[in-house]
């Protein structure tokens, strides 16, 4: 009878360490696959063959964070990855009263970059600034004009390889209807031609450069 009890105590405790090695298993694969993120001061989010990066709402250019009633620029990098050009048609959050103000380029041409953000985005979401290339050993151009297209290429991890950032745009959120303060999100919700809506929950970027 004591053979036997001893038996039983001793599968029962195999029974146990298993358990506790296949949780252990499944406990890793969740961490490494659903809580990855990307090492930068931004989100990642990806509606049908176009890639947003770095999507962050900028930091407040005076002040700590946004008062309600503010505009708060955004900054985000846009891949188009397909074969079919597409455009930025409209921006919107819940928490804004209206409808935010887009200017400057919204096209997303195939294979290449569209950037969104002021000129000081690129530091403030850690994003490398793109290297330009000089065009006059191009074909020469009759338009001076400075209103005049212009290109820049760049190579960009997650690219897939060399791709061209077209004309600057912005986007601006309206009428914030709650302070913003850096670490907090927003939902913003961007609405593409062909691709369709996608919501990302964009952080409210950290400053560049801490004051000692």
């Amino acid at each position: 009878m004591r053979l036997q009890k001893r038996r039983v105590l001793g599968a029962g405790v195999s029974a146990l360490g298993a358990a506790l090695v296949l949780a252990g298993c499944g406990a890793g694969q969740i961490t490494q696959t659903d809580t990855q993120q990307p090492a930068v001061n931004g989100t990642y989010a990806q509606v049908k063959t176009l890639v947003l990066r770095d999507a962050a709402v900028q930091y407040p250019a005076q002040g700590a964070a946004y008062s309600a009633g503010q505009p708060a620029p955004l900054t985000l990098t846009i891949v188009n990855q397909g074969a079919q050009d597409d455009q930025l048609v409209s921006v919107s959050s819940e928490g804004t009263k209206s409808p935010a103000q887009i200017s400057g380029a919204t096209d997303i041409v195939a294979g290449h970059t569209l950037v969104i953000g002021p000129d000081d985005a690129v530091e403030s979401t850690n994003e490398q600034a793109a290297p330009t290339t000089s065009s006059s050993a191009s074909t020469p151009s009759s338009d001076t004009s400075s209103d005049a297209p212009t290109a820049t290429s760049s190579a960009s991890p997650g690219d897939g390889g060399a791709a061209t950032k077209l004309n600057q745009g912005t986007v601006v959120l309206q009428d914030l209807t709650q302070p913003l303060w850096p670490g907090m999100t927003i939902n913003v919700t961007f609405t593409f031609r062909n691709a369709g809506p996608i919501t990302v929950a964009m952080p409210v970027a950290a400053p560049a450069h801490v004051e000692p």
